[in-house]
């Protein structure tokens, strides 16, 4: 019932998804955002809100923004890595405890820890679901995302991380907003990667056993967060390819 439910909604609310190639000619500086690549969300047992067992879309998620960070690194193209990271004693409704501060939950999975010595990658802790809202500075009102855009001259952004449809949906969101107010210049395109996008999987049967909870079909969500970035003003891609610098 549930695939026959999704297989629906894909052609009634449909996501095209294209092809970006990264050749390095220039013609636009590219940036990677990773959202949210911490344990407390993609190691299994790491936490609340962590994977119980392996998942096979966090999983492949994890494998392909590692590559992505990787090359992007390689080529010393500017890396934004979002760390969900939150006080102990201030909650983030309606979500249990999770990535607190100084536990193993906030820090980057391994596959990503070599990024903290990258000179390439800025790291940015938020406390909050949308890591543009969390990069403002509260003392002074600026904003480390938004200096990143034009310290490096930023006119496309790859997006990749989890959950598609709460942290990368928002900030997609929040970026798109910022570009159209001519707060980011000089960004043009926000894209995001399907394939290195991620959200969790928490059907209705067991929601139902559990206190303040909604579903949360894996599938389905994904396909929304997609299809709602898309109507944001965002390009969704399914493949991301490279070719040699010139």
């Amino acid at each position: 019932m549930m695939s026959q439910t999704i297989d629906l909604l894909k052609k009634e609310l449909p996501v095209e998804e294209g092809r970006l190639p990264l050749n390095g000619d220039g013609a636009k500086t590219t940036g990677l955002v990773l959202v949210d690549l911490v344990n407390g969300f993609c190691t299994v047992g790491a936490g609340n809100l962590a994977p119980k067992v392996a998942d096979k879309q966090i999983s492949e998620m994890v494998e392909e923004s590692a590559r992505i960070a990787r090359l992007f690194c390689e080529k010393k193209w500017p890396v934004f890595a979002f760390l969900d990271t939150h006080h102990p004693d201030i909650p983030e409704h309606p979500y249990p405890p999770h990535c607190i501060l100084g536990t193993d939950e906030a820090n980057l999975i391994p596959a990503l820890q070599w990024l903290e010595n990258d000179p390439s990658a800025t790291l940015r802790r938020k406390d909050c679901i949308d890591g543009f809202l969390g990069s403002i500075d509260k003392h002074d009102g600026s904003n480390v995302f938004v200096d990143w855009v034009r310290n490096n001259d930023i006119k496309l952004l790859l997006v990749v991380g989890i959950c598609t449809d709460i942290c990368v949906l928002d900030f997609v969101s929040s970026a798109l907003s910022a570009r159209n107010r001519g707060f980011l210049s000089p960004l043009e395109d926000v894209v995001v990667y399907s394939r290195a996008c991620a959200t969790y999987d928490l059907p209705l049967h067991i929601a139902e056993t559990l206190k303040d909870t909604i579903a949360h079909p894996q599938e389905l969500m994904h396909h929304i967060g997609l299809y709602m970035a898309q109507g944001r003003g965002a390009k969704v891609v399914s493949e991301v390819s490279f070719g040699a610098l010139p």
